[in-house]
């Protein structure tokens, strides 16, 4: 058996030995089994600007801001450059490599002793010079497709970076939107807290009175007082907290040393926005965490792919020319040549490293199956998750409200009731307890449920343009 013949069927023996990459099982169901009460009939496409949805101009104006000057947006930005450029600068190794070099020497020689000699082509002193260029050139050439699995790499790390600046950009526009949410709740109960005291101080005038006129004890209004002075600490405090988070916002948004002014929180929320009835297939193009471990597996397995073509043998052609001059005393010469050289190369003794990095490779790959596997398995998790809580918060906003309504009225009966000396201090006081704790309930449940829309339009991947699915079209 001639030796080509014996390494060839010891490489072709050696690559059948290896596992092949597996298809990721990515099967989702149909539809989640989370209610859509809410959603409407608006398109995906609304995903891809879904603050547009909270009509808040403010919101927009901090979002579309920070996409452009916001240290993580920028940030990211950077690193996804970084990425396109380490990806082409693979393929460049398979493009004819040389360098021009070209070099010239001049020298001056004096006889000190002896006999001179000055012949053409020989002097023993006197001026000459030297100077030479030359192009040498090395080339692999691929004839076993080694080329297009670095491309395969390399375009699955280009899309995993593609992939992780866009979620790093949908994760900003997510965490500005859930910061000013979380300032405009801060605001309403900062209101809530002043609108708490007010009332106490009409209380505790009413307490005066009635002890003024002998109709109650001076007691009464100092318990009032006692919770009067609660209801302007926890205002005190509500205030310092509503400053932080302003200039948290700030710092998401690149503007980090602006005053707090500048971003308005008003004491308010809006309805809460439709989201779009969706189908867990689209988390697949949407999701960007999805995406980056699709491409994942797809760089692998272009490695895995050369791991296995480096049993082949490597074909390098050598061409070159170059250039001479020669000056002497008497004698001058100018050359030019050509020269083309080729070689092969084929692994022996290295076959057992090789084949361990090879095993080594497809395990990796193995792991990139697995680990898209476990992402789309999560996203899914995530997006039924939003949904079915978006959907509890939307009733319990609901039921929140009639009940705020039915409060208010309870305690303005109860305050006039006092008043004309009918209830006593503590069933006003009561009435009043029962309706701030609604107010407040009624408050957080209103900013959790537009905090908790943020969560469902990331978890659908709204925040960028869906892009369509590669991890069927391409060959593991």
């Amino acid at each position: 058996m001639r030796p080509a013949t014996f390494v060839a069927g010891l490489a072709c023996l050696t690559l059948a030995a290896c596992a092949s990459t597996r298809k990721a099982d990515i099967a989702l169901p149909t539809a989640f089994e989370a209610p859509q009460a809410g959603s409407s009939a608006l398109d995906a496409a609304a995903l891809d600007q879904w603050w547009v949805q909270f009509n808040d101009p403010v919101l927009t104006t901090l979002i579309e801001d920070a996409m452009a000057r916001a240290p993580d947006a920028r940030t990211a930005a950077a690193r996804l450059r970084e990425a396109r450029a380490t990806a082409s600068s693979g393929l460049l190794g398979f493009l004819p490599q040389g360098n021009a070099s070209a070099t010239t020497r001049e020298t001056n020689t004096t006889q000190t002793a002896g006999t001179a000699v000055n012949i053409p082509g020989f002097s023993s002193e006197g001026e000459s010079t030297a100077s030479s260029a030359t192009f040498n050139v090395s080339w692999e050439v691929d004839l076993f497709g080694r080329i297009f699995a670095v491309a395969k790499a390399a375009r699955g790390d280009t899309n995993q970076a593609q992939a992780s600046y866009e979620g790093a950009r949908a994760s900003l526009a997510a965490n500005i939107a859930d910061t000013y949410f979380l300032a405009r709740g801060q605001a309403i109960q900062l209101e809530d807290a002043r609108e708490t005291a007010r009332i106490q101080r009409g209380l505790q005038q009413v307490a005066n009175v009635r002890a003024e006129r002998g109709l109650g004890s001076s007691s009464e209004a100092d318990r009032v007082a006692g919770d009067l002075a609660q209801a302007e600490g926890a205002a005190a405090s509500l205030e310092a907290e509503l400053k932080a988070t302003r200039r948290t916002l700030l710092v998401l948004v690149g503007r980090g040393v602006d005053p707090l002014a500048s971003i308005p929180t008003p004491a308010s929320v809006g309805q809460i926005p439709p989201v779009p009835a969706a189908v867990p297939g689209q988390l697949l193009a949407r999701r960007p965490d999805v995406r980056q471990a699709e491409a994942a597996v797809r760089s692998a397995a272009g490695r895995l792919t050369y791991a296995k073509l480096a049993f082949f043998p490597t074909f390098t052609l050598t061409p070159g020319i170059g250039l001479s001059r020669s000056e002497q005393p008497g004698f001058e010469s100018s050359t030019r040549n050509w020269s083309i050289g080729a070689g092969v190369t084929q692994p022996i003794l290295s076959i057992p490293r090789l084949l361990q990095e090879l095993k080594a490779q497809d395990a990796r790959t193995e792991q990139a199956v697995i680990a898209y596997e476990k992402a789309v398995q999560t996203a899914y998790g995530e997006a039924d998750s939003a949904l079915t809580r978006l959907d509890a918060d939307r009733r319990r906003v609901g039921l929140l409200a009639d009940g705020e309504v039915r409060a208010a009225r309870a305690y303005e009966a109860s305050r006039v009731r006092y008043a004309a000396g009918i209830d006593d201090l503590t069933a006003a006081l009561g009435a009043e307890q029962s309706w701030h704790s609604t107010r407040s309930a009624l408050t957080s449940a209103q900013v959790q449920a537009l905090r908790r829309a943020v969560q469902t339009y990331k978890a659908l991947g709204g925040g960028w343009p869906a892009t369509p699915v590669l991890a069927q079209q391409e060959a593991r």
